[in-house]
């Protein structure tokens, strides 16, 4: 049986052997920090691999910055976190396929790589916006532990995670672009082949967001920048100009696969196709019938019912033929106007556009929303309270869910989820269209300032108003629609990342001093469930979090199956050759068990000897 390794993928050493696949000549070997040979590449091999000129000097077009390399390495690093399930802090927790996760969201974006790989069909992220007021994550990377620690600003219950980035830092912008990097290196392999991103910004970073989408998820798919008008009133103390609009970029995973989302049409639009004729196909707009392109073949003289000559001018002609012109005035589809003697033009019947709108790049307020109405909206489910600022309007998400395109089972991951307004707008957008999309929200505990009006009524951090938010949105989209949200899913599983669930001695059991001897009685912590096991078992597996478990109890020893076989685990110690034949029996995909759950090597052999007979087509990993 092979060891589970209980700790996130090492993106790393993947990349090496995806480019090892196409050029085996550019692999070469080093040693790691412990001596042992492992494979790297050789890069000034590789670059001439990929020209066909004889490469000499170092200029190249590029977007760079200082740390540049250093973000690049720490989205690759495996890390040696988990998952911890909190049942206690959700909603629904047996039936819902919805999460909430509580962690720094490049930590968490290294453990959802396996679980769901390629698998989001949309992401929305509202990030810092590095206007120099505020605080951006302090990855370890950017700066020496010292300085660090004399610009930090903001703490969690675990480590100092944010800092204020104000302007007078000498890497104000390096330190946000090493920030954004890294997640957005992440967060692209999630996305499914036709999904895409749609990230919020201003002015401060609008040029450097660009340059880096461009970078990972290659210019080729730029889908647009849109201006939201998110101010309706002008500010007349600015400076120079009043400050009225942010922008959403959106960029595709691959842009030949990504459809996008059309509008509904309005009534106004609608307004448009009348019926003047009584046409039994129904209303209709007229459109021209000239093209600039001239064609001798098109450029033909027609006689209007009134007996009026129309011909083209201005070096223009028909769009079409004589011939089909004729069939096209004798069927009735050309509009000579109510005299019958006006320049002809083609109906366009309402039957036939379209059933839906092209959006536009510039989203008025009136259309989407603004500031105060996101605020407004959260004030409403706190009882007039306004415990964070600047959330955006339910109605900005639900474009943004339209544009996406996102189908009835689709997955929406918002990784900087901050009052969950993402979440709050999946749920409405189920209940209005209806479908089972769900979400996953990300975000740090920030603490609440103890000045503020969410820390007087008890939230200590970000994430508690988050929670709470989505459980009295989903209450209130159930009680607005009673008979249509029955089976809508407002849960969630609420997940926080925390240390590894082994002891040190699982990943160097070879280091161990004589004092820790102890340590070795078991190499799970003391503290971890057997939920929290089985749940990073699920994130090593590549299974996704959402789906059904039950634990139930063969011959006085715990086992829990997930998702009907996908996994079946038992964490008790010296379990029976009766618990292990039941498990066989059942051929799950997927057996654990911890490395003490048997008495010795033997009893370990025994457990694999009867797999391979009841069921060998499962695989069979101990922690």
């Amino acid at each position: 049986m092979d060891k589970m390794r209980m700790e996130s993928v090492d993106m790393t050493a993947q990349n090496i052997e995806k480019i090892g696949a196409m050029f085996p000549n550019c692999i070469t070997e080093t040693v790691d920090e412990s001596g042992k040979p492992k494979k790297a590449i050789n890069f000034e091999l590789l670059k001439q691999m990929l020209s066909s000129d004889i490469l000499e000097g170092d200029e190249a077009y590029e977007f760079t910055w200082v740390g540049k390399k250093a973000a690049i390495v720490e989205a690759n690093k495996p890390i040696r976190k988990t998952l911890r399930p909190c049942p206690e802090e959700s909603v629904d927790w047996d039936t819902t396929e919805n999460l909430y996760i509580e962690g720094d969201n490049l930590e968490v974006l290294k453990l959802l790589q396996e679980s769901y790989l390629g698998k989001i069909k949309m992401i929305y992220i509202d990030p810092p916006y590095n206007t120099g007021n505020d605080f951006i994550y302090a990855d370890n990377f950017m700066r020496s532990q010292e300085e660090e620690n004399e610009q930090m600003g903001m703490y969690n219950e675990d480590e100092n995670r944010l800092f204020k980035n104000t302007d007078t830092n000498g890497r104000f912008h390096s330190d946000w672009c090493s920030m954004i990097y890294s997640r957005l290196t992440l967060a692209r392999n999630l996305l499914t082949d036709d999904g895409a991103i749609f990230i919020s910004i201003d002015e401060n970073e609008i040029e450097n967001m660009k340059k880096i989408c461009g970078e990972v998820f290659g210019e080729q798919n730029f889908v647009g920048a849109v201006i939201w008008e998110r101010a309706f009133a002008p500010k007349n103390d600015a400076k120079y100009l009043s400050d009225s609009h942010d922008y959403i970029v959106i960029y595709a995973k691959n842009l030949s696969n990504f459809v996008i989302g059309k509008l509904p049409r309005t009534e106004e639009a609608n307004a448009r196709y009348k019926n003047p004729d009584n046409d039994p196909r129904g209303p209709w707009a007229a459109d021209n019938m000239t093209v600039k392109t001239y064609s001798a073949a098109y450029d033909y003289e027609i006689t209007t019912p009134s007996g009026a000559i129309m011909r083209p001018t201005d070096g223009r002609c028909w769009f079409t033929s004589k011939e089909r012109m004729q069939k096209l005035i004798d069927e009735g589809r050309v509009w000579f106007g109510e005299s019958g003697g006006n320049m002809p033009r083609i109906k366009r019947y309402l039957s036939d556009v379209q059933q839906g709108m092209t959006a536009t790049t510039i989203w008025k307020y009136d259309e989407v929303g603004h500031n105060q109405e996101g605020r407004q909206e959260l004030k409403k489910l706190f009882d007039d309270k306004g415990y964070f600022d600047g959330p955006k309007p339910i109605r900005l998400l639900n474009r943004i869910l339209q544009i996406a395109n996102v189908g009835e089972k689709d997955i929406i991951l918002d990784f900087f989820s901050g009052s969950a307004t993402t979440a709050h707008a999946v749920m409405k957008f189920n209940s209005e269209y209806n479908g089972n999309r769900k979400f996953i929200m990300v975000q740090l505990p920030e603490a609440c300032d103890k000045a503020s009006e969410a820390y007087k009524a008890g939230y200590k951090n970000i994430c508690e108003i988050g929670k709470e938010r989505i459980r009295r949105a989903g209450n209130k989209i159930k009680e607005e629609s009673p008979l249509t949200t029955q089976n809508l899913d407002t849960g969630f599983r609420v997940f926080k990342l925390d240390d590894s669930n082994m002891n040190d001695v699982y990943y160097s059991a070879g280091e161990y001093s004589q004092d820790l001897l102890s340590m070795l009685e078991s190499n799970v912590k003391s503290d971890r469930t057997d939920l929290d096991l089985l749940f990073g078992c699920l994130l090593e597996w590549g299974l996704p979090l959402s789906m059904p478990y039950s634990s139930e109890k063969i011959d006085g020893f715990n086992v829990h199956t997930y998702n009907d076989g996908d996994l079946i685990a038992c964490f008790d110690e010296n379990i029976s050759d009766t618990v292990v034949k039941e498990i066989a029996k059942r051929q799950p995909l997927r057996a654990v068990f911890r490395d003490s759950s048997f008495a010795d090597s033997p009893a370990k052999i025994n457990v694999g000897e009867i797999f391979k007979l009841l069921a060998p087509d499962t695989r069979v990993k101990v922690i």
